[in-house]
């Protein structure tokens, strides 16, 4: 058989397929509605026999499944019509309900709706504390006890009148159990020793800061301390802990590698080493009287050699007064611990958050032990700090002396409007309002420098402070200008935050600073301690309008002179009533929302750039 004649007998036996319509296929069952067949099955029942009126278990079960069969026919009909129904229709629809809402909300709603949005996503920080407490979940719920307590006739004081004494002061409080106020430092049971040095230094009374905070603080409770510059919140937290610490030496003396007791953070070397010298003046006072033993304070800063300290090193350390970078190295090297360490202060506490110390600071409490008391003071707290603040302190009591971030009402504020290029011309006619001494500020370091210049030039006796300058080179300038030796120190902001100068009459502010934190910070180096000074500020078409209105709402608030040209600046929030004195909660600012706040601009920025971080002034 040939190839050819197999092939068509094999085509031959393929037979194409054949089909069937529906009506002819033997499987096919034509499709009858839920309805109809749930009659012809009661038929069917009732031709069997059952009374409708006495329904057995078989009908129930019948009835059950015709019911079920309904409901998905529904549920089908419901998917096929959203399936009809596309994104696109739905999209519309709630972009039309939400232009609605919208076009019914005022211009005011939206900006707090805005500002709301911000405020949330600044909280999501997690709290102030330690990552092994974080992570084992530890909280503490009572402060620390302390065996201090206020005289009898104090303690027994009607609630009444210690209101009518913090009103007298303007102390507002908040918190649980405030402890008493008291109107002199013998009250509080602080050694005679440093008593009479205080009285050496004129003085006599506590301030309002002193009067409410160091009782607050001698009973071991966590402090949110606010007042404005120069109003000595210094002593406020150093004496409890010099307190604390005589305590713990007097139980039983330090031995080399014990301690220390407590610490002091500090935002900046300078604020550092002035808040040494102070703590370290007191307990010498204090050893004077041979009652009392010789408390040992360490300076650990960057810039210094640690060595110079080692005679220190060598005993037991009671108290450490530190920078965040230095603090981290010594603790990591194991120079001494925090084993026994249960008081940590924050001084310039706003500023040791925000500029980028946070991290450094939850690192240094990973070193805690144990349950510490902490306190936060600042001059310039605005409230997202406080809210942060209140969630990582236990139980804290604020005191406030004065809206945080609100001038020194002992300053006399001028502001003048004066061309950039003749600035340096202007300078010299302002340094004839007061005797010196003087202090310079601008926010750019070449600028610094070149005022610096400029003044030496002119025979005027000058020196310069800022981060770039070494460590040698800024405690020259700060030693030389307190001990009169230079009329005038031109500094960036590295000097404006906590340093104490005796009798500066007069501060001028070069170039206006963006925030108006570091205004209030600058301004507040005069007008301390009771005395009065002068603050002039240029101004010019280079401020920008934001920074002026911020100036403008802070001299009004302050009852000082208004210029013409920044009382016509108009706040574009009074355009729809939002204008008012509230403050920005991110830095206490008048003339603006936290919707364009500089500073949150700033942190933002900064955060961007973290990996190109530039020495500001002694984190390290």
């Amino acid at each position: 058989m040939t190839t050819e004649t197999r092939h068509r007998r094999y085509e031959r036996s393929r037979s194409p397929p054949t089909y069937k319509l529906d009506d002819e296929d033997e499987t096919y069952e034509p499709y009858i509605p839920v309805a109809q067949r749930r009659q012809e099955k009661l038929a069917k029942l009732s031709s069997l026999g059952f009374n409708s009126g006495r329904k057995t278990e078989k009908k129930q079960e019948e009835e059950r499944e015709a019911q079920e069969e309904e409901q998905q026919e529904e549920e089908l009909k419901k998917e096929k019509a959203r399936k009809e129904r596309t994104l696109l229709v739905e999209a519309q629809e709630v972009h039309l309900k939400k232009a609605t809402e919208e076009s019914k909300k005022t211009a005011e709603e939206k900006a707090q709706e805005a500002d709301a949005e911000i405020l949330d996503a600044i909280k999501s920080r997690r709290k102030l504390a330690s990552d092994m407490e974080l992570a084992k979940g530890i909280q503490y719920s009572e402060p620390l006890k302390t065996s201090w307590k206020p005289p009898r006739y104090i303690r027994e004081r009607k609630p009444d009148l210690d209101r009518v004494l913090r009103e007298k002061y303007h102390i507002l409080v908040e918190g649980e159990d405030v402890p008493p106020p008291i109107e002199h430092f013998s009250d509080m049971k602080i050694p005679e020793p440093i008593l009479d040095y205080l009285r050496t230094k004129r003085i006599v009374t506590p301030t309002p800061i002193q009067l409410q905070g160091i009782p607050v603080a001698f009973s071991g409770r966590d402090i949110i301390g606010i007042a404005f510059t120069g109003s000595g919140k210094t002593l406020t937290f150093c004496l409890p802990l010099i307190m604390m610490a005589l305590e713990e030496e007097m139980k039983m003396p330090f031995i080399r590698g014990e301690g220390p007791v407590g610490i002091i953070l500090c935002p900046s070397r300078e604020l550092a080493n002035q808040t040494y010298e102070n703590v370290k003046t007191w307990c010498e006072a204090l050893a004077r009287d041979s009652k009392y033993p010789q408390l040992n304070t360490l300076l650990c800063i960057g810039g210094i050699s640690m060595n110079d300290q080692s005679h220190i090193m060598s005993k037991g350390l009671h108290i450490v007064i530190a920078t965040p970078g230095r603090l981290i190295d010594m603790l990591e090297k194991k120079r001494f611990t925090f084993n026994n360490c249960k008081y940590l202060c924050m001084d310039e506490a706003d500023r040791m958050i925000d500029l980028g110390f946070e991290d450094d600071v939850r690192n240094i409490m990973s070193f805690f032990k144990h349950q510490r008391q902490t306190l936060l003071f600042s001059a310039t707290m605005p409230k997202k700090i406080q809210d942060f603040a209140r969630e990582s302190l236990i139980k804290p009591v604020l005191v406030n002396v004065g809206r945080a971030g609100a001038a020194n009402l002992d300053v006399l504020q001028v502001v003048e409007y004066v061309k950039q290029e003749a600035k340096m011309v202007y300078l010299l006619e302002c340094l004839q309002k007061t005797p010196p001494p003087v202090i310079i500020f601008s926010e750019n370091k070449n600028e610094v420098d070149d005022i610096q210049e400029y003044l030496l030039l002119k025979g005027v006796e000058a020196v310069a402070i800022h981060g770039s300058k070494t460590q040698e080179e800024r405690q020259y300038a700060i030693k030389s200008f307190k001990s009169g030796a230079k009329d005038v120190m031109v500094a960036s902001g590295v000097a404006s935050k906590g340093l104490d100068f005796n009798d500066i009459q007069h501060v001028i502010i070069f170039s206006m600073p963006k925030e108006i934190e570091d205004y209030v910070h600058q301004i507040g180096r005069t007008g301390r301690s009771g005395k009065t000074g002068i603050a002039t500020t240029f101004v010019n078409m280079n401020t920008p309008e934001q920074t002026l209105l911020d100036l403008k709402y802070l001299l009004m608030e302050a009852g000082q002179k208004v210029p013409p040209f920044l009382a016509s600046i108009d706040d574009p929030r009074a355009a729809h009533g939002g204008g008012s004195l509230t403050g920005c909660p991110v830095c206490g600012g008048l003339g603006h929302g936290i919707s364009n706040c500089p500073k949150l601009e700033d942190t933002q920025r900064r955060q961007q750039a973290a990996h190109r971080t530039v020495d500001t002034g002694g984190g390290y």
